[in-house]
Formats: C-alpha cells, structure tokens, sequence
C-alpha cells in the first residue's frame, strides 16, 4: 500500500489559503477510484518544524505533499508554537529528506516559489514537484485533483504531472507553466546488484582477505609521466601525471559521461544510490539545448567525492583517467580540479 502524507501550514500571520478544500479533494479522488484500497491518505495540519521528521518516521509514507506558503529561496512556512509563521530552511530540508530518501518516492511542493525547495530536495529523491512561481488556488487544486486521479489509476509520477498541468490549462488558467517536475527512474535492481556482488579470490577481495584489515590510499604530489598506480591490496600509491587536455568541440560528451558512469557503478559502495542521484543531476543538465557547464561539474564532483569513499576505488582510477581528461577539458578551466580526483594534472 503506497502511503500519501499530506503536510499542511497556515499560519496566521500569513494569506489564507483553501487549504481543507485541497485536502477534501485529494481524499475524494481516492474515494472515486477502483484502486482505492491500494492507497492510503494520512492528513497533519498547523505543521511546525518539530513535527517533519516525527511524521516522516512514524507514517513511512511514499509520497509527502506539502500544502501552504513557500518563500522563494529562504525555504517553506511553517507554524511555530504560537501559530506564526517560521521558515525552514531549503538546506535543511534537503538533508532531512537525504534521511528518508529509501522510503519516499516523491515529493510534491503545492506552495508559491518552491522551486529552490524542489531542486535541492530531488538530489535524493527521485521525483519532486515545486511551483517555479505564486500559484493561486484554483490553479493548485486542479493540478492536483488530476494529478492524484492519474496516480490512483497506477499512473507513473511523469504522466501524472503532465495530466496536472493539462488539468489547469483546459480550465482556461494560464498557471499551467507553473508547476515544475524533476525526475528521474529509481534503481533499485541496479543497487541489489550492486549490492550482492561477491569478490572472487582471483581480483584480491575475497571476503576472507578483506576481514580486520585497514586499506589506503595516498597520493603523492610529484608530478611524472610514467606509471601511475603502485602498491598491493592493502595500500595504493598513486602519483601525479601530468595530461594534454584535447579540445573542447572534439568532446563527446555524453559518451563520456556514460564511461564514467559505467566505471562508478562496479564499486561496492553504500553511496551508490546517492552517486547515481548525481549522475542522474549532470545527465539532465547536459541533454538541455545549452547545459550550465557549472550544474554538471558541481553534480561530477559530488559523484566523485562519494565514489573515491569505495574501497575499490584506487582499483578504477586508471580506467577513468581517460574519460574524466575528456570531461573536464568540455567542463573547462573551473573543472580542471576534478582530475585530482584520479591523479592527474595539467
């Protein structure tokens, strides 16, 4: 049964909202559907901050919508113990939902100027939905009743925001470009895999070598052509080569980014969830007509931060040298420093 926690906050010192009518239709929604028994709504209202990870924790739901005022880049409004406003803020609710990022499936922000919430929210979960601008009642309420019909009918998160909007410009409201979805496909058959590989005695990571022992890697600064891994299985010295980058036009850089990807993803690791959330950042960025080079850096540096945590990672850094050359020579000067990552320079 997939769980919808639906949060609401008015405060008083803040403009009323239709807040119950939005709840009542969800609820009716479900009760109109034939796959009702399948779903189960869970409402809180007057929410303080206090309360968001109690919630979370004792319903487990899959989907959390939010209901109420957003504050652009400052975060969203909740209640204090006095009914006013309080803002909480767009970093802590990213960490918060890092916490619970393997229960909940998506994440829908029905409030003004969540954008900013949505974004930083969607680097652990899959699927967030945000307003990029105010959004007013009525608008809001279609979305949703449409939204939730299509999700009631077994619908995926895509089509269902795309019945949402379609809801509100068949009404004759021009807040159809409002709501805003970042998604991406979960990857749960890729973590098991991942997850139940086992090292054969022929690689060195035989579940009886890896027992007590303390493995490392060190990195020195000295700057050569030759070799550049040495060592055994308990420690890896990597030194630094110096590399020509090629030019930037020549880069292809989706099949780049696929080699890296590729790479990363054989690393036994318990951030691969989290590396695949950073790929899937930089992925959506580099399809656009004319992708923020700066958004993909920042994602590859996160993946690679999170990768260079495995304890095989020493194993793969020659096989990424290539790739990542190419990488940031598309990426340009403000990404050269991503090659340290495999011991490599200019």
């Amino acid at each position: 049964m997939k769980k919808i926690l639906i949060l609401s906050s008015n405060p008083k010192n803040t403009t009323n909202l239709r807040l119950e009518e939005e709840v009542r239709e969800i609820k009716k929604t479900l009760q109109l559907s034939p796959h009702r028994d399948e779903f189960k709504i869970i409402t809180e209202s007057a929410v303080q901050i206090d309360d968001l990870t109690r919630f979370l924790s004792h319903h487990q739901p899959t989907i959390v919508h939010f209901c109420g005022h957003g504050s652009g880049t400052d975060g969203l409004i909740l209640e204090d113990n006095y009914g006013h406003q309080q803002l909480v803020s767009t970093q802590s609710l990213a960490k918060l939902f890092d916490l619970f990022q393997q229960q909940v499936e998506c994440v829908v922000l029905n409030a003004c100027y969540s954008k900013e919430q949505a974004a930083a929210i969607h680097q652990h979960i899959d699927c967030v939905v945000g307003m990029n601008k105010a959004i007013g009642d009525r608008a809001a309420i279609k979305f949703n009743i449409r939204f939730y019909t299509a999700l009631f009918s077994k619908r995926d998160y895509q089509n269902c925001f795309q019945m949402g909007c379609a809801a509100i410009d068949l009404q004759g409201i021009p807040e159809y470009a409002t709501p805003e979805i970042k998604i991406r496909r979960r990857r749960y058959q890729r973590e098991e895999a991942i997850n139940t590989v086992k090292p054969n005695k022929n690689n060195d990571m035989s579940n009886d070598n890896k027992s007590g022992q303390n493995r490392s890697v060190s990195i020195g600064g000295s700057v050569t052509g030759g070799a550049i891994q040495t060592g055994d299985y308990d420690t890896a010295n990597i030194n630094f080569q110096q590399v020509s980058l090629p030019a930037p036009e020549t880069v292809n850089i989706q099949a780049e980014f696929n080699a890296l990807r590729e790479i990363i993803a054989k690393l036994e690791t318990s951030d691969s969830r989290k590396i695949d959330h950073a790929f899937e950042d930089a992925q959506e960025e580099i399809k656009k007509p004319q992708p923020d080079k700066d958004e993909v850096g920042e994602a590859l540096n996160r993946a690679l931060k999170y990768a260079k945590k495995a304890e095989g990672f020493a194993s793969v850094v020659e096989k990424l040298q290539p790739h990542l050359a190419k990488t940031t020579a598309w990426l340009g000067d403000n990404w050269h420093k991503l090659l340290g990552f495999v011991g490599l320079t200019i």
